[in-house]
């Protein structure tokens, strides 16, 4: 077993056979530059990830793996079993941005700060690996909490090892250092020894070690791994939980996966599943496995998905409820989740090539995911509920200037989850196939590959122009592709400022020509401001409307209206104009959209008037006597201001 690891270039997280559109480039093929999503990279790097690293180091999980280690008899810190994976996960975060850091020569404190948390912490976990590979501190050394694999359903040894896994490969991947590689291997060896196909028929209570033990497969070629993963897979729904807390639904283990008609139960740990399944379907070529999968997805996102993206409409268990539950002010909508869901459609997009799928992931990425994370990039949101009414305090002192967004959790999944996710964004913006290019995600970037390389020019989601310069061309005829998001009405093409055919009827701009460097593709979509409404199953939204343009969605913020946002009425909304004032150095206002609205408070405190009396054709209920303009901020970017209400989904006449 190889205990290091070289690569020519950092490839993907997510090495997958290539599609129909190609394979995916990781970041030796793609740099993000002045977009937002390169906004959000250097934030990570110079803001959220120094933060989760001393945060890790707070919480104390780095001395759960030193006192395994180094036996130093200290009990456990924390009240969780997968607190190990808040290391892993910064790992991960940390070997892109050495990668990055590497490649563009840099040696700022802040890197010199990663790069020793990196290397304390590779020592830390391969020392408390066990003889026979184990590694869960929970259930190691003196003073464990629990006996190794006494709880599959809550014990979470094999979601630890998922984690583990994958920043092994992104450090194998990323920085050429197979250490980690080498001590993921020893416990997934152990695993397979455990529960492979003469072992226990057993599997996790939180599923993600199937993908993780897939991408382990497509690193080693080590067969075994994916036979584990594929197994892991198609137990469950066997009961094994079925007297777990929460119920079996709530672990995906109340019928097997291929016998769902709709995803349930947990959210993260559901979408966790789809998305190993789908790694699974596609190494065995299993089409039939990845029909179901995409109707399940299909399912998902017109029934049990927010105008965000977000998912998960129960606090209780963190779980989808029934079709059409999605309560504003109490959605769940975990960032995780977030994250989940958009690592699983980016595999059913790779399996077949489905714009549909990516604009949902889009959704997801400028909306749900987004809205977990601050301004300042040290501050998170778990939870992202589409409401907030005036007198909420989350269960905390009604203290008003206390901030909505906190530094961290005592069940600390989000942020770390958040700091790796963003620092591989890059790996999920293009595909190279071997006569041509795709652009997936439309974003800022400089994208490489054998047949052509561009650079993308664009202020995306903000505006719908993007200029893809050529930089490099194969001497043959190549295909640049492009996605075209559902959203965008007549979409305008030229190249070289020559008008051309702009018909994607799939979602996919194709245009083929021998291509020479300095030629300019400009695709210009259309974005105007728009009212949707929802469907009327919806119970927490009929009748109510919410503001989107592009892929952003847009809320009312106490702050920026005159009247409580409960009782304001929308009537139309446009961008930015002279009223509200657009303050450009205010970053939350920077890209509003002006409502044209009126309020209209409830005509009496009686909380179940008669009909005739709230019947809105009527003229002499209490109203504003004229209508006027309030900003409407970007969803993702509202509680970075003042604490107070919020609304996703307003009033409508």
């Amino acid at each position: 077993m190889a205990s290091e690891t070289t690569t020519a270039a950092p490839e993907s997280a997510a090495r997958l056979p290539a599609g129909p559109l190609g394979s995916s480039l990781g970041g030796g093929h793609v740099v993000l530059t002045d977009g937002l999503l390169g906004q959000w990279q250097r934030r990570n790097t110079d803001r959220t990830l120094p933060h989760a690293i001393d945060q890790v180091r707070a919480s104390g999980v780095l001395d759960n793996f030193r006192r395994v280690a180094h036996a130093t008899g200290e009990p456990f810190k924390g009240a969780y079993p997968f607190a190990d994976t808040d290391a892993y996960k910064t790992l991960e975060a940390a070997a892109y941005e050495l990668a990055r850091a590497e490649a563009a020569t840099e040696t700022a404190t802040e890197t010199a700060t990663v790069r020793a948390f990196y290397e304390e912490t590779v020592a830390l976990v391969a020392g408390a690996q066990a003889e026979d590979g184990y590694l869960s501190t929970y259930h190691q050394g003196t003073g464990a909490r629990a006996a190794p694999w006494s709880d599959l359903a809550g014990g979470h040894e094999l979601y630890n090892l998922g984690h583990l896994v994958q920043c092994a490969l992104a450090a194998a991947r990323q920085l050429g250092d197979g250490r980690l590689l080498a001590v993921a291997r020893r416990f997934a060896d152990l695993v397979v020894d455990r529960f492979g196909e003469h072992g226990r028929a057993e599997y996790c209570g939180h599923p993600q070690i199937e993908a993780a033990l897939v991408e382990l497969y497509r690193e080693t070629g080590h067969e075994p791994y994916l036979r584990q993963a594929e197994l892991f897979v198609e137990r469950r729904g066997s009961g094994l939980f079925a007297r777990a807390p929460f119920g079996p639904s709530y672990y995906a283990d109340h019928a097997p996966l291929r016998d769902l008609d709709t995803v349930t139960g947990h959210a993260v740990r559901m979408v966790y599943l789809a998305a190993g399944a789908t790694d699974v379907a596609i190494e065995r070529g299993d089409t039939a496995r990845i029909d179901h999968l995409l109707r399940l997805w299909d399912d998902m996102v017109h029934t049990k998905s927010y105008v965000t993206g977000g998912i998960g409409s129960r606090h209780s268990d963190e779980a989808f409820g029934d079709r059409y539950e999605l309560p504003s002010e109490r959605a769940y909508a975990e960032t995780c989740a977030a994250i989940g869901t958009m690592q699983w459609g980016w595999r059913l997009f790779l399996a077949t090539g489905s714009a549909a799928v990516l604009d949902h992931v889009e959704r997801i990425l400028y909306n749900g995911f987004a809205a977990g994370v601050g301004l300042d990039g040290t501050r998170f949101f778990y939870d992202n509920p589409l409401q907030r009414r005036p007198d909420h305090t989350d269960g905390r002192p009604a203290d008003p200037a206390e901030p909505l967004r906190r530094p961290w959790f005592g069940c600390a999944c989000c942020p770390p989850n958040a700091t790796r996710w963003v620092s591989q964004l890059q790996d999920h913006v293009a595909l190279a196939a071997r006569d041509g290019l795709t652009i997936a995600l439309l974003t800022a970037g400089r994208v490489r590959s054998a047949a052509l390389s561009v650079d993308v020019v664009t202020d995306y989601p903000w505006d719908g122009r993007l200029t893809v310069r050529v930089l490099d061309a194969d001497a043959a005829p190549a295909t640049l592709t492009v996605r075209v998001p559902g959203w965008a009405a007549a979409p305008r093409v030229a190249i070289d400022g020559a008008p051309v055919d702009a018909a994607a009827p799939d979602g996919w701009l194709r245009l083929t020509r021998t291509w020479r460097p300095g030629q300019e593709v400009v695709l210009d979509l259309p974005m105007p401001a728009r009212l949707v409404t929802s469907h009327p199953a919806v119970d927490a939204t009929r009748g109510a409307v919410a503001a989107v343009r592009g892929p952003v969605v847009y809320c009312l913020e106490q702050a920026d209206s005159p009247a409580p946002v409960d009782d304001v009425v929308v009537h139309a909304v446009d961008d930015a104009g002279e009223a509200p004032p657009s303050d450009s150095s205010d970053p939350v206002l920077r890209h509003a959209l002006t409502a044209h609205v009126s309020w209209r408070p409830a005509p009496s405190d009686d909380p179940y008037p008669p009909a005739d009396r709230t019947d809105p054709d009527r003229t002499d209920l209490p109203a504003s006597s004229t209508t006027t303009q309030v900003a409407l901020v970007p969803y993702h970017l509202w509680a970075n201001r003042e604490p107070g209400a919020m609304r996703v989904w307003l009033r409508h006449t």
